[in-house]
């Protein structure tokens, strides 16, 4: 299964407009590839243009946790991959999990994950 993580210049875990790169993780061959974020710092529909970029990447889920999507992007994605509820903050302590992780993945969120 193919990952997409979005995080900021320590590996933590951010909102899709805050961090500078878009990590996308094969949970069968544990390698990661690393692209610029096309919504990094912007203002102005930042979440939209990140996932635009990670749709391309046509990638099997997304991790999120509260805040990291917005009614847009999230609207963006359904049913064109899957959404992994994480709590983890580093990616380092998110790859530890995600294979068990990944067995969760699901095809809706709960309102308040993406809400603004």
């Amino acid at each position: 299964m193919k990952v997409i993580a979005v995080v900021d210049e320590d590996d933590v875990l951010t909102p899709l407009e805050y961090g500078n790169t878009i990590v996308e993780i094969d949970t069968e061959t544990k390698q990661k590839k690393f692209y610029e974020n096309p919504g990094f710092g912007s203002p102005f529909q930042g979440k939209e243009r990140a996932m635009a970029g990670i749709l391309s990447l046509k990638a099997d889920a997304i991790v999120v946790k509260e805040g990291v999507l917005c009614p847009g992007s999230y609207m963006m994605s359904k049913g064109k991959m899957k959404y992994i509820p994480v709590e983890e903050e580093k990616l380092e302590e998110l790859e530890a999990k995600l294979d068990e992780k990944s067995k969760n993945a699901q095809e809706e969120l709960d309102f308040n994950i993406y809400r603004e």
